[in-house]
């Protein structure tokens, strides 16, 4: 991560292969071991030049995968390109040396495939740029244009070389360009390699003149420290005892690329929670991070009150593809709490509008978490988070929990023949005149302890509310896109719930955004004319923002552009398989699974399912333990929770499942 720079430039013929030279010559001059990778090189022998000039011994197929007779760009030299094939050779370069120097071919916008750009291989490497600029005329123009394109696209530019090959302009002119490229762009300045006769004096040259310093990845202990005492200075953390937090040494993380996020020391981490439970394709996913910008340039932010705007309704036919079968409107919010409030309102004002306005309750499950705004924490049944807001709430019906490890009713599935139902049933039979709807997570309880339900108990979950014409919320917040193996959980039994509440995975993790989505017939219910006051008077502020919108919009292609769902199911059966070794552990209570989402029991007596007590902090020692070995993790009491994003890869899986495995070991035997 971060071993290396990418050579660019302001078009082709301006030096990048003197300046490749020269920084492996210096590098290696300050006893680093620096690599040189050229993934393209037409009608040349830069590659061959490099390796025998800075004494490299990986073999020249490996530096230089694709080499072409014709001076024609990638697009045009070579039939096709296989982007996987350079990552993998960059990743074994990487693997051999310290530092890379990455030479590209012409500037950020030299076509390698169709939709696929020199900026864009720049950006899948994650390597920051420098760009080398010829001192002649247009010097000025072509450095600013290809440095604000850089930094458009999100390219990190370390800094600028000239480069005098070949100028016949006047000493004054050239320091003149020089000192307005620095004015203008605020790039550093990096070297000004003087004219010289041939390429092996412009080496010698360049080595001299260029200042590698800025290129080298620092490691600020005195920024850290300052980051630190403003984040205990002034932020209050959630779910956080602070007072812990201001003993601690705090985890600050400043970038993200892939599954990995950099901490502000300069360590990475594998994203094991997916930034909890919001990261889809990775951080820093390209078609993402381009939409956004696109959208950026033409407006960030416009109501929803009394007004439209294209990428909210764009989203909302693309929402309706793949939500549910009977689903057919769409309401932005800004969270998951949000588009809970706005169901349970929903749903409570379409039977006042029906002329049912005795059906003002709700029913909710033991463990239940729907958020933290008083509407849904009214309809929550995780005593340790909503207990203590119990006088603030409105009145609602708890039923059973279909918790198989720690079953309510004492029974094994499937001889229990869900009777963890009957008071759910019972609920709905003695109140369905007074009860608006029944609120669940499909399938998998996920704060409440990634709690996941037997095959068949939605289905009759949903089969109570039509007997007893009772409207079915389904929060997918956290099992919605892709989280379960498929795009929404109530797919795997077939459920047609009366409204769902998505957010989350909904922009993949980039920018705050909710939905809920409901029938038809709810939405007419509130039709009417202007005095009849049938408006569902909600709304925030940012409602259908454009940006979230825009990013939303990417996901959902990315979706169906690299057939994540398809790929994820092979992912889906290796961490299957991989949690089977964690029931070896003494204090390994219970594993539960479904897709991507999984969490481990702890326990302090397996045989009696004895739980840690809760000032032991278990889960917390454990999550502390894996952040040693570069995993990030986050408990929910005694339950360690696995929830990777969808894009992570089988390698990775690996690591993240051994480094927990260990972890649990290590603390818990």
């Amino acid at each position: 991560m971060d071993k290396g720079i990418f050579i660019t430039a302001t078009d082709t013929g301006v030096g990048k292969t003197v300046v490749s030279s020269a920084l492996i010559l210096k590098l290696k001059s300050q006893g680093i071991d620096a690599g040189f990778f050229k993934p393209f090189q037409s009608a040349g022998d830069d590659a061959e030049t490099v390796k025998r000039a800075c004494g490299l011994s990986d073999p020249l197929s490996l530096i230089n995968p694709y080499n072409a007779k014709l001076p024609l760009a990638p697009y045009k030299a070579f039939k096709k390109v296989d982007i996987k094939k350079l990552l993998d050779a960059y990743k074994k370069l990487s693997k051999k040396h310290e530092f890379i120097v990455v030479e590209g071919a012409g500037g950020l916008f030299v076509p390698i495939k169709k939709d696929y750009l020199m900026s864009d291989l720049i950006l899948e490497l994650g390597l920051p740029a420098v760009v080398v600029g010829r001192a002649g005329l247009g010097t000025i123009n072509h450095s600013l244009l290809t440095l604000k394109q850089a930094q458009d696209l999100g390219i990190r530019v370390k800094g600028i070389i000239i480069n005098n090959k070949d100028v016949r302009a006047s000493d004054i002119s050239r320091k003149s360009n020089v000192e307005l490229i620095r004015q203008f762009s605020k790039t550093p300045i990096l070297g000004v390699i003087p004219d010289c006769k041939n390429r092996i004096e412009a080496v010698g040259q360049a080595v001299r003149a260029i200042n590698v310093g800025p290129l080298l990845p620092k490691r600020s202990a005195s920024n850290y420290r300052r980051l630190k005492s403003l984040n205990k200075k002034y932020i209050w953390h959630p779910f956080t005892q602070m007072k812990d937090w201001l003993k601690s040494e705090p985890l600050i993380i400043e970038e993200a690329r892939g599954v990995y996020l950099k901490d502000a020391k300069g360590k990475w981490y594998l994203d094991g929670i997916s930034s909890l439970w919001v990261n889809v394709h990775g951080h820093r996913k390209r078609e993402i991070d381009l939409k956004i910008k696109e959208q950026l340039n033409k407006v960030a932010h416009s109501t929803l009150l009394g007004l439209a705007n294209a990428p909210s309704v764009e989203l909302a036919a693309e929402l309706m593809k793949i939500a549910p079968k009977g689903l057919s409107k769409v309401f932005y919010s800004d969270n998951g709490s949000t588009s809970v409030e706005v169901a349970l309102k929903m749903a409570y004002q379409y039977w006042q509008h029906k002329g049912r306005k005795q059906k003002q309750k709700f029913v909710y499950l033991e463990n239940s978490y729907h958020g933290d705004t008083l509407g849904s924490v009214s309809v929550g049944g995780v005593d340790l988070f909503h207990s203590i807001f119990r006088p603030l709430l409105f009145d609602a019906y708890k039923a059973d929990s279909p918790y198989c490890y720690r079953c309510p009713k004492d029974k094994h599935y499937p001889g229990c023949k869900f009777e963890c139902l009957e008071k759910l049933e019972r609920l709905l039979w003695m109140h369905n005149r007074q009860i608006a709807g029944l609120i669940v997570e499909p399938i998998v309880q996920a704060a409440g302890g990634m709690i996941v339900w037997p095959a068949g108990i939605l289905r009759r979950m949903e089969e109570l509310c039509r007997k007893y014409n009772i409207l079915l919320i389904l929060d997918e917040v956290a099992t919605g896109f892709g989280r379960t193996g498929k795009m929404f959980a109530s797919e795997h039994e077939k459920v047609r719930p009366d409204l769902v509440c998505i957010s989350k995975g909904l922009t993949a993790g980039y920018l705050a955004m909710a939905a809920t989505l409901a029938r038809e017939e709810i939405y007419n219910a509130f039709l009417g004319d202007y005095k009849e006051q049938k408006t569902f008077f909600h709304g925030h502020s940012y409602t259908g923002n454009p940006l979230a919108s825009a990013a939303a919009i990417a996901n959902l292609a990315i979706f169906k552009k690299e057939k994540v769902l398809t790929n994820l199911q092979p992912k889906i059966e290796y961490l299957k398989q991989s949690l089977k070794r964690f029931n070896t552990l003494t204090h390994v209570g219970d594993i539960r699974q479904k897709g991507f989402m999984a969490g481990i029991e702890l326990v302090k007596d397996k045989t009696n399912k004895t739980p840690y007590p809760w000032e032991d902090k278990i889960g917390i020692r454990v999550c502390q333990e894996a952040r040693k070995h570069a995993l990030i993790l986050r408990p929910l009491g005694n339950v360690i929770v696995l929830m990777p994003p969808l894009a992570i890869t089988l390698p990775e899986l690996e690591k993240l499942t051994e480094v927990t495995y260990n972890c649990i070991k290590e603390i818990t035997q």
